[in-house]
């Protein structure tokens, strides 16, 4: 199984970023997808999760600004960041969990980081 996170870098504040979570050795169409975030210091949280029916739900801390997006043909999630703030600075991760087989995937993590 591998999850392979792009899109990382360097904005300024306001910028947009997209990142991409590229998926493999999984029936993609059977997990839950969830893209989390760890900035230094702090615990792993949940920014933004998008279900098998393609229901969305975001950290509060990003609605509004984020929108996760699923494509079953690609196997792919994404994460467009909108309106970006210094805050928003962490390593984000892909995750995939299909929770009737115990199964959760972590990708390798993509730097993000919003400065001036």
């Amino acid at each position: 199984v591998q999850l392979v996170e792009s899109g990382g870098g360097l904005v300024q504040p306001g910028g947009s970023l997209r990142l991409s979570c590229a998926t493999s050795g999984i029936i993609f169409g059977f997990y839950a997808m969830n893209w989390y975030r760890q900035a230094p210091g702090k615990q792993r949280e949940l920014v933004a999760a998008i279900t098998r029916g393609f229901s969305t739900s975001y950290a509060d801390s990003v609605k509004g600004r984020f929108t996760i997006s699923r494509d079953d043909a690609k196997n792919t999630v994404n994460l467009q960041m909108n309106s970006l703030k210094p805050e928003d600075t962490a390593v984000y991760y892909c995750n995939a969990r299909r929770v009737e087989v115990n199964h959760n995937y972590w990708g390798q993590g993509t730097q993000v980081t919003v400065s001036s």
